[in-house]
């Protein structure tokens, strides 16, 4: 980029257009700084940025830049950000990281241009007119969409990232360019309000941090933990910070020691190395600290060392040379070289006793495994269509950004899809393998069901068992590293509701929710159409109608009809009583007369639901309490999930009642139940030979089915806990069955269960 004298330093001045009529930017708060002569101080150097693209662009790609340079000039000219710089020195700064992983020309234009549409109104047209439509589409993926109105702060958010992460599954520059945009922001945030400093740090940490992590970012990854660390909790990151300061100074004569006997044994052996020490971050410390409950003495490894060999085959020669040089750890050596992790990092990692009895850890990794462990998929950015070309970390990358593609299809919202790839986000993973031996990564915690899932979503829906190791498993069972996974399915099997309550992946979760939605959409309309029956009832509104009333009202609720309106009020995204009041505004304004008022002393009070128990997902028993016929029931409006029927004494109920008070509809039972209800019992009996069969034989004799029995494990007390879920009629035939019981010789006490 051939800038002139004048182009390498920007000066700040006023333009044609005054700084005060454009819209402030995010970090632009406060007015412009001006000299005694009316003229905006602050000066921006590109000259570094210059000087990274010359190593790698063409001098065409050059001069494409320095045009999209000079236009986000021209648009920031006379903005401030909060520190007093001028406010293109950020888009320099996050080009200069692009720059430093060599991102392309039109990565870079897109990073100098990414505040444009967002701060001064700039559309997409304008910039695909001047600069291409691929630059327009990453900067359009950067933005924020400020011109929607939202109904809450969370949920605009939740678009938001929606929008950039969708985004980045079509191109992964785009999380690049924003996760450089961010970093530093991160670095710069010193000069915002301390509320704000905590709302950016938090979110930086919840969501930008796993991604960095995924992607394999491991220098980002770091130092936005650290910095968002040091905002979340800025005493203890003081405290900490000058610990490992003195820390460092007590143990430098511990590592110069390791460090020259590790170099001269691996140089005695004939291994090409390079021996960094490296010491942990602030925020790994702390987590250290707090996960263990440790001490910052008893924090040991705080340093460790990088070897970086010269082939494949020298990882595991110094692996064994350091093993003869110190005595390894018991359980501390793991293989991340034959089996990677799921952001494609591949090292050895190794801890051994080093002198003084200090533990060390040692990572051993080749030099092009240490570019992907600090750069990870931005040390193969080059984005690809032909999946054959792509390399093991660009097709692990390349699946997962699909699937968050397959999770937005699925999703019924942007708070549940946010949700879904938080859960994918998380960092830990197990690994296991398919029948042919394939290796599936999948995080923490996951299941047999989330692995079939991530086979296939059909694989998912159509499970009915499975094999762990060749042994019969649960489909809830937890997977653990190196297991062999084998699914069976029949083509009439379909989800269940209760799989949500064992799921762990965003994929799963979704497929799950997806499926119910659909099949249990007649249902959903039906009870939503009964509570908007009922919320107007309550305000004097007779039923909706199909007339322009009701299409005014879709048109104002995103709703594409009126039984998708129903749906979303059956299943608890919209609450009937407000749709209600909507639609009374809208009378009113209509008419241009106000209704009668509602009764002041029951405001919005709707008449009882009837419950059956056979409706479907969209009504559930809640199993804290398991109301049965007979109990006085109470429903919560569950988001999603439809209605979940509580007893009305039940202890959550009486909780979550006073947090969302408008959630809550009163419900009646039907008259006519033809089903058995579970209901949990406590058996208090002496520790005699036969009472458990004698218990259960009566249970039998009062025609209800057992379908659980459980007592505690202490062998040596007089008494003994007995623990059985029923399944009965009604409370009547409950209470029948518990008197039958109390009979029984051995039993002393008996009472029904409740969470």
């Amino acid at each position: 980029m051939n800038l002139t004298p004048a182009d390498s330093t920007l000066s700040v001045a006023p333009n044609n257009r005054a700084a005060s009529d454009r819209p402030a930017s995010r970090n632009s708060d406060s007015p412009p700084k001006s000299d005694p002569n009316g003229q905006s101080a602050g000066v921006a150097s590109v000259t570094l940025l210059i000087n990274k693209l010359a190593e790698y662009l063409t001098p065409s790609d050059m001069k494409k830049v320095k045009e999209a340079y000079r236009f986000s000039d021209e648009m920031h000219l006379g903005q401030i950000r909060k520190s007093g710089e001028p406010y293109i020195s950020h888009p320099i700064a996050v080009a200069e990281i692009c720059a430093d992983w060599k991102l392309d020309a039109q990565a870079i234009m897109a990073a100098l241009l990414h505040d444009v549409m967002e701060d001064q109104d700039v559309t997409k047209d304008e910039l695909i007119e001047r600069f291409g439509a691929p630059v327009a589409a990453l900067v359009d993926g950067l933005s924020k969409l400020d011109k929607i109105e939202f109904q809450s702060q969370i949920e605009a958010q939740a678009e938001n990232f929606r929008k950039m992460l969708l985004a980045m599954a079509r191109d992964v520059r785009v999380i690049l360019v924003k996760l450089a945009d961010r970093l530093h922001n991160m670095r710069t945030l010193d000069f915002m309000s301390p509320e704000k400093k905590r709302r950016i740090a938090r979110e930086t940490m919840e969501v930008y941090v796993p991604i960095a992590h995924r992607l394999g970012l491991n220098n980002i990854y770091r130092e936005l933990q650290d910095l968002s660390f040091s905002h979340l909790y800025p005493v203890r990151y003081r405290t900490l910070s000058k610990a490992v300061k003195a820390a460092r100074g007590n143990r430098r004569e511990v590592v110069s020691k390791i460090m020259e006997s590790v170099k001269t044994t691996l140089a005695a052996t004939g291994i090409q190395a390079q021996v960094y020490g490296r010491e942990k971050t602030l925020y790994g410390i702390y987590r250290k600290m707090r996960n263990k409950h440790l001490s910052f003495s008893q924090v040991l490894d705080v340093y460790g060392f990088r070897i970086v060999v010269d082939s494949f085959a020298n990882c595991y020669v110094a692996l064994g040379t350091l093993h003869a040089l110190y005595k390894p750890m018991p359980g501390k050596f793991k293989d991340y070289i034959a089996i990677p992790k799921m952001n494609g990092y591949q090292s050895l990692h190794t801890t051994l006793i080093g002198p003084y009895g200090t533990p060390v850890e040692f990572q051993i990794r080749t030099q092009e495994m240490h570019r992907v462990a600090e750069a990870g998929v931005a040390a193969h950015w080059l984005y690809k269509d032909e999946e054959a070309g792509l390399t093991d970390l660009q097709q692990r990358t390349h699946a997962w950004l699909q699937s968050l593609l397959d999770i937005q299809k699925q999703t019924g919202d942007s708070a549940e899809f946010l949700e879904h790839v938080k859960v994918d986000l998380f960092p830990d993973s197990v690994y296991v393998f398919t029948p042919k031996s394939k290796i599936i990564a999948l995080p923490r915690g996951a299941t047999v069901l989330d692995f079939a899932y991530t086979i296939h979503t059909d694989i998912g829906d159509q499970a009915i068992a499975a094999k762990i190791n060749h042994e019969p498993a649960a489909l809830r069972s937890e997977l653990r590293n190196g297991d062999i996974v084998e699914i069976t399915t029949a083509p009439s099997s379909r989800p269940s509701p209760n799989w949500l309550t064992f799921v762990r992946t965003g994929k799963a979760r979704s497929a799950i929710r997806h499926h119910l939605r659909t099949v249990n959409l007649s249902e959903s309309t039906e009870l939503g159409k009964r509570l908007l029956a009922q919320a107007l009832s309550a305000l004097h509104i007779g039923p909706l109608l199909a007339d322009p009333l009701a299409e005014k009202l879709l048109n104002e609720s995103s709703a594409k009809s009126l039984d998708e309106l129903y749906a979303d009020i059956g299943v608890g995204k919209r609450m009937a009583t407000l749709v209600a009041r909507h639609i009374r505004g809208l009378i009113e304004s209509e008419s241009g007369m106000p209704l009668p008022d509602v009764d002041a002393d029951a405001p919005g009070k709707l008449d009882p639901v009837t419950i059956s128990g056979n409706e479907g997902v969209s009504v559930q028993l809640a199993p804290c309490c398991q109301p049965i016929p007979g109990d006085t029931i109470i429903g919560q409006l569950k988001r999603d999930q439809g209605i979940s029927v509580h007893a009305i004494d039940c202890d959550f109920a009486k909780r979550q009642r006073l947090k969302e008070p408008d959630r809550w509809i009163e419900l009646v039972w039907g008259a006519d139940l033809n089903r058995r209800f579970d209901c949990r019992l406590k058996i208090l009996v002496r520790n005699e030979k036969g009472v458990l069969a004698r218990v259960a034989a009566e249970i039998g004799e009062s025609d209800a089915n057992i379908t659980y029995v459980g007592m505690d494990d202490d062998k040596d007390t007089l008494m003994k806990l007995l623990r059985f879920t029923v399944q009965v009629e009604d409370r009547v035939h409950l209470a029948r069955l518990m008197r039958n019981v109390r009979k029984i010789p051995g039993v002393t006490r008996i009472l029904r269960e409740r969470a």
